[in-house]
């Protein structure tokens, strides 16, 4: 990413948009961003080697919009395709799209207007926001609105903030397109998404090198992005297929923290604990599969013990696989204070979504699973 670009203006959003093979949400996606309040755009679709017309529908809304670009290339995945948009920007913010989900109308113009109120692009590197979460039926049709996991959670001392002060951001999902980041940050810092296969869980690196290597983050808690999901089991599904992949991301978190010089206890926490439940997951959906006890084991050893056995967020089971791996006896930690940490998460999902949408989502999860 080039950083002397003497076009750049102020106020201008890059937005990159990687595609393959999405021609049935497209259309809604882009329109989405073309119709956004802040109109200082520039559209990067990045085309990974469609098959199915997602190209034509792209270079169609480019000859209605002089704001959208269409990059063809062959497929690569979706970090590469990344990188690609990312480094052709020229806006001061620099965006992530996702092309089977959508935009709120007023969604750039609402985390610009956060990050002005900061100090603008001289004090802040970062702006993230909470986000809408859909579920698709087995029909394929949208299922009502929940909010995303950290939405009232994140209560920094003060803005601009380090991650360790919005450590919710860590926990959950990565998001990492809920948000802006200034274009010249993540260059100075050479903050990229890694390049693999397919998806690859590529944004759990870029979530932990893009938030703790600043303190100049702000937060706005309103959902401002509209995230189709398209099972409620997908990581489990991912990691039949692919049971490597999410703890060689985690190790890449790992990595990418200690890089960083991460110390805040906070932070080391969060990130063990996506590291149990991603050994969790990966044990569950592959352990027969060749390499993955290996991988499991020379994960979990990453972790300090201390730190596993005080997280209340890890499942008694968790704990177990922790102590199975590391070759320690059976955790004596007691299970009560993750009993209640779970009391606390039902109490906070009907409080945000009425306590009808909560049994509605439970119920939907459970038929999922028969």
């Amino acid at each position: 990413m080039s950083t002397n670009n003497a076009e750049v203006e102020r106020d201008l959003v890059s937005v990159v948009v990687p595609i393959y093979n999405v021609k049935k949400t497209l259309d809604e996606c882009l329109g989405s961003i073309e119709s956004q309040t802040h109109e200082r755009l520039e559209i990067i679709c990045v085309n990974d080697g469609s098959t199915d017309g997602s190209s034509a529908l792209a270079h169609a809304h480019a000859a209605r919009d002089p704001r959208v670009l269409v990059v063809d290339k062959p497929n690569e995945g979706y970090g590469a395709s990344c990188n690609r948009g990312m480094g052709m920007a020229r806006g001061t913010w620099v965006a992530i799209v996702e092309p089977d989900d959508v935009l709120e109308p007023t969604c750039y113009e609402e985390l610009l207007a956060c990050a002005e109120k900061h100090g603008g692009a001289r004090d802040v590197d970062v702006v993230r926001c909470a986000y809408w979460r859909v579920f698709e039926d087995s029909q394929g049709a949208d299922g009502p609105r929940t909010t995303c996991p950290y939405k009232g959670r994140v209560h920094p001392r003060h803005q601009p903030f380090s991650v360790g002060d919005g450590v919710e951001l860590l926990r959950h999902h990565p998001a990492v397109w809920s948000g802006v980041y200034r274009r010249d940050y993540l260059a100075q810092r050479r903050i990229r998404f890694v390049e693999a296969p397919g998806s690859g869980w590529v944004d759990n690196p870029f979530l932990v090198e893009s938030l703790c290597r600043t303190d100049k983050i702000c937060y706005l808690d309103r959902p401002l992005y509209v995230y189709r999901e398209h099972a409620l089991d997908d990581a489990s599904a991912f990691a039949a297929r692919f049971p490597l992949v999410p703890l060689t991301r985690w190790n890449d978190m790992l990595d990418a923290a200690a890089l960083a010089g991460v110390d805040d206890a906070r932070v080391i926490s969060a990130l063990a604990l996506r590291g149990v439940n991603y050994a969790l997951i990966t044990v569950g959906a592959a352990g027969d599969a060749p390499g993955v006890r290996e991988l499991v084991e020379s994960s979990l050893r990453r972790i300090d013990e201390d730190v596993v056995m005080a997280e209340p967020r890890i499942s008694p089971a968790g704990k177990r696989l922790y102590a199975r791996a590391c070759g320690l006896p059976g955790p004596k930690a007691s299970p009560l204070p993750h009993y209640a940490h779970l009391a606390g998460e039902a109490l906070y999902r009907v409080r945000t979504n009425g306590l009808g949408l909560a049994l509605r989502t439970a119920r939907a999860r459970l038929a999922d699973r028969e």
